[in-house]
């Protein structure tokens, strides 16, 4: 499995790269500087990283995804549950509650996503 752990300022660049792709390396470079006030080497540091992990590519100066930002986050989301929970949903959940107690919403919501789930 990629290493799909990156900082907050790395997603936030993801996002941006999401939300406005396919982009040239350029306009790129132009977001980071707007959106975080990087120089231009900071900004094609951090896609380097992405792109190591196999979040994008760079491509003939056009950055693109490899994977969706749905994706992404489902693969980072099993990774953190796997890592930090021995792979327990279960364990998660009830270490989560712990802290925040969930809405009747919410916990409607959580029912229907498991019986989505089930098979």
């Amino acid at each position: 499995m990629n290493d799909f752990k990156i900082g907050s300022a790395e997603a936030r660049f993801a996002d941006l790269i999401w939300e406005n792709e396919p982009v040239t390396s350029g306009q790129m470079a132009k977001l980071g500087a707007a959106e975080f006030q990087w120089k231009k080497t900071t900004s094609f540091t951090v896609l380097k990283r992405l792109c190591d992990r196999g979040i994008f590519q760079n491509e003939g100066g056009t950055v693109t995804s490899l994977i969706s930002r749905e994706e992404f986050y489902a693969r980072h989301s099993l990774q953190y549950v796997e890592e930090t929970f021995g792979g327990s949903l279960p364990a998660f959940l009830a270490a989560f509650g712990t802290r925040k107690k969930l809405s009747d919403k919410e916990i409607d919501e959580l029912k229907n996503v498991i019986e989505s789930m089930r098979g």
